[in-house]
């Protein structure tokens, strides 16, 4: 139990001692995605090998180690996602990609005894072999600041967090700082909240604490449903004394005594990490009554969520966490005067507290140096779609999507051409080659008619059909309604109907006008946030690939010929030997003729199942 500031230093001192012990370390990225691929039984080998050979190896700091040891820790995601599962090996930062247990003897013999590197398990690309994580494009123009510990550290280790800094920004808040310091400090930062809205945490805190309510709370939203977004798990199941201790500063400096994380239960590990997390905390005493010899009073809950996207939206989370059907109220009151339990509230994400002991820490002014100004500091983004290389990164505000997309996601797979990226999910709005220049920031997106929402980029291809992708996340977004208000709950299921009969054949060119008009109703008209920007993703499709809406609507043709109900499939009269193997194999009976002859399909029929072009060995039915 650690009872002053003195036992905090004392404590950091002992587990400083204990890493400079492990001359090397082997990260096991121990994320969702490298766990699902076998990183637990990669982590199970090395340590079992190690053990039966001698080799000191330790799984956790000790107080008392040995004078020298190889430490094997489980760690959080590298970000690498399409690469792993990751092992990367200290001290000379190699980093092994699709590693298997059976590699992990080939490790020992090779890296950890002899610190040679395994080119074949080292990353490739255009011929030459990147040994170190560093040098890897990937990671090169990358600027990692909320995700540094993440594959840099155990984890679940709060010791290895103390070791390398961690809570020095709390105590910083608690021994030197006042309230008015902290929220100051905050404010001159710029942090903008990094759920979406961009609102200034800093302005957020002050409102609270202004609050005369004697009752305050501070809520952590860790919901994150928006398709493709895993920055703020990534950060939860990576380094979760970070959020706390980011946390733990709101609270001292609002003046709440009681925190929640609101999380989704689809995230078993981030809750379980979480949950081990605040044991320790509160073990040392770093969470509870009187936190290192002060008045500061503060506790952690963790309520789970059922998976609603709705309540990523503050007041539906609050709703929720009381007991609620998660569903958005009118506002005033704004959640900074009435939120959880009616009481003043601080509700911001993840990534927005992760930042806070950096602010603390380092201050204001070395904060802006990061990034535009009005924009400061970094974003965590999740990579997905059709790009080379998927996963987390973190760059500066302000980077261009070019680099994110082909620099640092090496382009399009396949060598494709890049046609668009959804970016802020559901909520957010399609980016076209016309704008991989723009600097990805609040202000600038907001002009461009999108937004960072949470931080998911889907990057798609010329193949890609942008109609299908606006039914996409209007089916998502309109099974995702609460229903309170009839804009949301109606307006998104009319547009829905209207883009699957598009992609079905039966658009009519009217009915691009009505799509616009029940956009706008619904963004003028609906209860929250996340309903006035449901109709983003159809609005920017229109507006930048209005051709293909005509396409389908006046041509009855998708042209990426993703749209099953309007392939065309044909037979190729001077091709066909008439061998009956496509009417053979037809589900339906839609192909007919006589053998050696022409055969001939009935489009009636034709359920476009593309079974006969795959069967014709003359390659004569194609699809157009």
């Amino acid at each position: 139990m650690l009872s002053n500031r003195a036992d905090l230093a004392e404590l950091r001192k002992i587990y400083q001692k204990s890493i400079q012990t492990q001359k090397v370390k082997v990260l096991i990225c121990a994320g969702t995605g490298c766990i699902a691929g076998g990183a637990k039984d990669i982590y199970e080998e090395f340590v079992r090998l190690m053990q039966e050979q001698g080799i000191v190896c330790s799984v956790s700091l000790e107080k008392e180690p040995h004078d020298e040891s190889v430490g094997v820790k489980q760690s959080g995601c590298h970000g690498f996602c399409e690469m792993g599962p990751l092992v990367r090996i200290e001290p000379w930062g190699y980093l092994y990609i699709k590693v298997k247990a059976e590699d992990c003897q080939e490790i020992i013999d090779t890296t950890i005894k002899a610190g040679e590197c395994i080119e074949r398990l080292a990353y490739h690309k255009d011929g030459k072999v990147y040994k170190a994580q560093d040098e890897i494009p990937f990671y090169e123009k990358q600027t990692r600041l909320v995700l540094e510990h993440c594959g840099q550290i155990d984890a679940t280790s709060l010791e290895e967090y103390v070791a390398v800094g961690g809570y020095e920004a709390l105590e910083k808040a608690l021994f030197e700082m006042s309230d008015e310091d902290i929220i100051r400090e905050v404010e001159t930062s710029n942090l903008r909240g990094r759920g979406g809205g961009g609102y200034p945490a800093g302005r957020k805190w002050a409102q609270v604490k202004g609050q005369s309510e004697p009752t305050k709370y501070v809520v952590c939203n860790g919901d994150e449903g928006d398709p493709g977004a895993f920055m703020d798990r990534s950060i939860m199941e990576g380094d979760p004394h970070r959020m706390l201790e980011g946390m733990m500063i709101a609270a001292r400096a609002c003046g709440a005594e009681e925190g929640y994380i609101y999380v989704r239960a689809e995230y078993p590990l981030a809750i379980s990490r979480l949950v081990k997390a605040i044991s320790q905390a509160k073990s040392y005493g770093l969470l509870g009554n009187n936190i290192l010899g002060t008045n500061f009073n503060f506790d952690i809950k963790i309520n789970k969520g059922a998976g609603a996207f709705v309540c990523g939206e503050g007041s539906a989370l609050t709703a929720s966490i009381e007991g609620r059907r998660g569903m958005p109220r009118v506002k005033p009151p704004r959640t900074v005067e009435q939120g959880l339990f009616e009481k003043p509230t601080v509700l911001n994400n993840v990534e927005t507290f992760a930042n806070v002991p950096l602010v603390i820490l380092n201050g204001a002014q070395w904060y802006k140096t990061i990034g535009p100004e009005n924009s400061p500091g970094t974003k965590a983004f999740a990579l997905t779609g059709n790009i080379e290389n998927t996963g987390l990164i973190e760059v500066p505000m302000g980077t261009t999507l070019r680099e994110v997309i082909f620099d640092i996601g090496g382009g399009m797979r396949g060598g494709e051409g890049f046609k668009a990226v959804q970016i802020g999910g559901p909520s957010g709005g399609c980016l076209t080659k016309e704008q991989l220049d723009l600097p990805l920031d609040f202000d600038s997106l907001k002009k461009a008619g999108a937004m960072i929402g949470s931080g998911g980029l889907v990057v798609m291809d010329d193949h890609t059909c942008m109609v299908e992708v606006a039914r996409f996340f209007m089916n998502f977004t309109q099974n995702e309604s609460c229903g309170k208000c009839v804009p949301c709950r109606e307006g998104t299921k009319r547009m829905l109907e209207i883009l699957e009969r598009i992609v079905s054949g039966e658009g009519e060119i009217e009915d691009l006008d009505k799509l616009i008009e029940l956009a706008d109703t619904i963004s003028s008209t609906a209860l929250c946030g996340l309903g006035k920007t449901a109709a983003f993703p159809v609005v920017s499709t229109i507006k930048n690939f209005r051709e293909e809406y005509e396409a389908h609507i006046i041509d009855k043709r998708c042209p990426s010929k993703t749209c099953q109900k309007l392939k065309q499939i044909t037979i190729d009269a001077v091709l066909c030997k008439g061998c009956t193997k496509c009417s053979r194999l037809c589900p339906v009976g839609a192909i007919s003729g006589k053998v050696k002859e022409t055969f001939v399909i009935d489009k009636s029929k034709c359920i476009k199942c593309g079974a006969c072009i795959e069967a014709c060995a003359f390659k004569a039915i194609r699809e157009d």
